[in-house]
């Protein structure tokens, strides 16, 4: 896996693409307030607000209808709930890009907001004539607990794959939280016809279908993530994930491969060393080979908890490994024996 780099350069904030900020929302009444205040305060003119109300059941449309008096910035469209139709996001985004008259769009979801003033700014900086594509960290608020932490590391570890593997010319997906893209690109692609019948994959593969060894850019710094409520249960988060990995059986197969043997890596490092423990006659000898193996990853591991802001995870690395290794095996056996059908 490779490193993405560590340099704090900045971005060249002086290129300004007009941006249409998109975003489905389904029964985020609460939500929608709050993120349309923090995108009310970004350091940046030339952008407008894209939301479609996905079948909702709460007040969402008459809250957007109270927001778009007040914000001229904001164009909304509310698809009805019907007996046949009770939310895809997948077309609630179709026709939000279809909404938008900026050729610059930027994701995020209604339960996110920007983590500073410069988020549009930042984001949009990195398109160019040829980088139709930018990946940026969808973090999560930080709390005190430990699923919190399990939470954010499992987020982190995904990032430092799908940035390293971008720059390295094999990008395989990002955050819907925390995407741009152009309308060429998802057009000229039909980004989401392959996979309209998956519950999830509006970002990850979207990105796969649209995204080359030329046209993405990433977008890391901590300045311009975005920032989201984490689940605040076991049984939530296990729901989440359920529904996100039935994506990954239609990556490409490189990809699969990739991703397939670094958490084989993990669970037979575990595994294996075990065995060791027990069965070996020089104990020392493998607590050394353990030894060694942690300390190469603590030091890839460092940087990238500094560059994304994470650096409170550092020191639970071991602990946090394990229970996600298990919690993955949990959620693949779950997936095999009843795939989730609803969203």
């Amino acid at each position: 896996m490779s490193f993405f780099p560590l340099s704090k350069k900045p971005l060249n904030n002086s290129k300004k693409h007009p941006v249409s900020i998109v975003i489905a929302a389904k029964n985020e009444a609460k939500n929608l307030p709050g993120l349309l205040k923090s995108l009310g305060e970004q350091n940046f003119d030339d952008f407008e607000i894209v939301i479609i109300d996905d079948a909702s059941t709460d007040e969402t449309k008459t809250i957007l209808q109270n927001l778009a008096q007040a914000n001229p910035r904001l164009v909304f469209k509310s698809i009805p709930k019907t007996d046949k139709y009770s939310g895809n996001k997948k077309t609630a985004l179709t026709e939000a890009i279809a909404l938008a008259k900026n050729e610059h769009l930027l994701f995020t979801d209604a339960d996110c907001i920007p983590a500073s003033k410069d988020w549009i700014l930042g984001m949009q900086s990195q398109f160019s004539d040829k980088k139709h594509i930018v990946l940026g960290y969808g973090a999560y608020q930080k709390e005190k607990t430990f699923l919190n932490k399990l939470i954010r590391y499992e987020t982190l570890l995904t990032a430092w794959q799908y940035f390293s593997y971008a720059l390295a010319g094999i990008p395989y997906m990002g955050v819907g939280r925390n995407l741009a893209y152009t309308k060429f690109i998802f057009k000229k692609n039909k980004a989401f016809r392959s996979h309209r019948h998956i519950l999830s994959g509006d970002d990850d593969l979207a990105v796969q279908n649209m995204a080359d060894q030329y046209n993405t850019a990433i977008c890391w710094q901590s300045e311009y993530h975005t920032l989201s409520e984490p689940a605040h249960n076991f049984q939530d988060w296990i729901k989440q994930k359920r529904r996100h990995i039935t994506t990954s059986t239609v990556y490409r197969p490189l990809h699969q491969f990739l991703l397939a043997l670094f958490y084989l890596s993990q669970f037979l490092f575990f595994a294996l060393g075990i065995v060791l423990l027990l069965l070996h006659q020089d104990i020392y000898f493998v607590l050394g080979i353990i030894a060694l193996r942690y300390m190469a990853f603590f030091v890839g591991f460092s940087r990238v908890t500094k560059k994304l802001n994470e650096n409170d995870l550092f020191w639970w690395i071991p602990l946090l490994e394990i229970t996600l290794i298990l919690s993955q095996l949990f959620i693949f056996i779950l997936n095999f024996v009843r795939k989730p059908v609803k969203w």
